[in-house]
């Protein structure tokens, strides 16, 4: 019996696209989840992956700066990982490792690091928002780089090209 919802891939048969977010192998594939399933699988580590980030940073700011740390990054982590359902964590490394994202992927990778450092070695709250913002914008510019001309469109809305 098939189900009935309001997201049912499986229903709409050809009508949806076969992007490069379905193509090859997923890292899950040895669970046989459908598309269906591995776009929920996506959707669910994108949604807990967001709720540990809000959670580590709510105890940022009740002073708690060693538990922000670890719940924010391991909400970044898990964020991540539902890529892993869409097209699978070595398609995922190499695209994020291509000359394109390169500059982008080690400024996000970097500030994940270095808000441990700030946390843990410093001790200093400021500079742990600092290395989010960091993280965030690097993030930014790395999701602009699989939209065709969305980079140069924000250099210019900025008005640095």
């Amino acid at each position: 019996m098939s189900s009935k919802g309001w997201l049912n891939l499986e229903s709409a048969g050809g009508m949806i696209p076969e992007s490069q977010f379905f193509e090859g192998d997923s890292a899950f594939k040895f669970l046989g989840l459908t598309r269906t399933q591995r776009l929920y699988g996506f959707i669910g580590c994108l949604v807990i992956g967001f709720v540990l980030s809000i959670l580590g940073s709510i105890l940022l700011f009740l002073g708690q700066l060693g538990s922000f740390a670890v719940l924010y990054t391991i909400g970044i982590l898990v964020s991540l990982a539902g890529t892993g359902f869409l097209i699978g964590f070595f398609t995922q490394i190499k695209l994020m490792f291509k000359p394109v994202r390169l500059v982008a992927t080690i400024v996000f990778l970097g500030s994940i690091g270095l808000v441990f450092v700030g946390a843990f070695v410093l001790g200093n709250e400021v500079l742990c928002i600092v290395f989010v913002i960091i993280e965030y914008l690097a993030y930014t510019w790395y999701s602009l780089s699989y939209i065709p001309y969305a980079r140069s469109a924000v250099l210019k809305l900025v008005g640095m090209s």
